[in-house]
Protein backbone atom coordinates (compact mmCIF):
# COMPACT_ATOMS: atom_id res chain seq x y z
CA UNK A 1 0.00 0.00 0.00
CA UNK A 2 1.30 3.45 -0.91
CA UNK A 3 0.78 6.13 1.70
CA UNK A 4 0.49 9.84 1.10
CA UNK A 5 2.92 10.47 3.96
CA UNK A 6 5.06 7.88 5.71
CA UNK A 7 7.69 8.29 8.42
CA UNK A 8 9.98 5.41 9.34
CA UNK A 9 12.23 5.22 12.38
CA UNK A 10 12.19 8.94 13.13
CA UNK A 11 14.49 9.87 16.00
CA UNK A 12 15.24 13.36 17.29
CA UNK A 13 17.52 14.17 20.20
CA UNK A 14 18.18 17.44 21.98
CA UNK A 15 20.90 17.96 24.60
CA UNK A 16 19.96 15.66 27.49
CA UNK A 17 16.62 14.61 25.94
CA UNK A 18 15.45 12.04 23.41
CA UNK A 19 12.34 13.78 22.06
CA UNK A 20 11.40 11.06 19.54
CA UNK A 21 12.75 7.54 19.30
CA UNK A 22 12.11 5.24 16.33
CA UNK A 23 8.69 6.73 15.46
CA UNK A 24 6.72 5.27 12.56
CA UNK A 25 3.69 7.13 11.19
CA UNK A 26 1.64 6.83 8.02
CA UNK A 27 -1.22 8.76 6.51
CA UNK A 28 -3.41 7.73 3.58
CA UNK A 29 -4.98 10.23 1.21
CA UNK A 30 -8.19 11.66 2.69
CA UNK A 31 -7.40 10.38 6.18
CA UNK A 32 -7.58 12.63 9.23
CA UNK A 33 -5.40 11.94 12.25
CA UNK A 34 -5.09 13.56 15.67
CA UNK A 35 -1.76 13.76 17.46
CA UNK A 36 -2.50 13.48 21.17
CA UNK A 37 -0.18 13.17 24.15
CA UNK A 38 1.02 14.67 27.38
CA UNK A 39 3.30 17.69 27.61
CA UNK A 40 6.79 16.73 26.51
CA UNK A 41 5.63 13.66 24.58
CA UNK A 42 7.15 14.93 21.30
CA UNK A 43 4.02 16.08 19.45
CA UNK A 44 5.43 19.47 18.47
CA UNK A 45 8.77 17.95 17.54
CA UNK A 46 7.07 15.45 15.23
CA UNK A 47 4.97 18.17 13.59
CA UNK A 48 8.07 20.33 13.11
CA UNK A 49 9.83 17.43 11.39
CA UNK A 50 6.84 16.76 9.12
CA UNK A 51 6.63 20.46 8.20
CA UNK A 52 10.36 20.91 7.60
CA UNK A 53 11.07 23.16 10.59
CA UNK A 54 13.33 20.51 12.20
CA UNK A 55 15.42 17.70 10.77
CA UNK A 56 15.35 14.20 12.27
CA UNK A 57 18.62 12.78 13.54
CA UNK A 58 17.67 9.39 12.13
CA UNK A 59 14.86 7.98 10.02
CA UNK A 60 13.21 8.60 6.68
CA UNK A 61 10.24 10.51 5.30
CA UNK A 62 8.31 9.45 2.21
CA UNK A 63 5.78 11.45 0.18
CA UNK A 64 3.59 9.35 -2.12
CA UNK A 65 6.07 6.48 -1.85
CA UNK A 66 9.13 8.56 -2.73
CA UNK A 67 11.86 9.53 -0.26
CA UNK A 68 11.73 13.23 0.53
CA UNK A 69 14.01 15.59 2.42
CA UNK A 70 12.07 18.47 3.93
CA UNK A 71 14.97 20.69 4.96
CA UNK A 72 12.87 23.85 5.08
CA UNK A 73 9.19 24.67 5.67
CA UNK A 74 8.87 26.07 2.13
CA UNK A 75 9.82 22.64 0.74
CA UNK A 76 7.02 21.04 2.75
CA UNK A 77 4.57 23.70 1.54
CA UNK A 78 5.55 23.00 -2.08
CA UNK A 79 4.15 19.48 -1.76
CA UNK A 80 1.12 20.54 0.30
CA UNK A 81 2.27 20.12 3.91
CA UNK A 82 1.72 23.07 6.24
CA UNK A 83 1.21 23.75 9.94
CA UNK A 84 -1.77 25.73 11.21
CA UNK A 85 -1.91 26.71 14.89
CA UNK A 86 -5.19 25.82 16.60
CA UNK A 87 -5.89 29.40 17.68
CA UNK A 88 -5.74 30.87 14.17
Amino acid sequence: MEYLLELKGITKKFPGVVALQNVDFCLQKGEIRALVGENGAGKSTLIKIITGALQPDFGSLFWMGQPVSLNYPWKARQIGIAFLHQNR
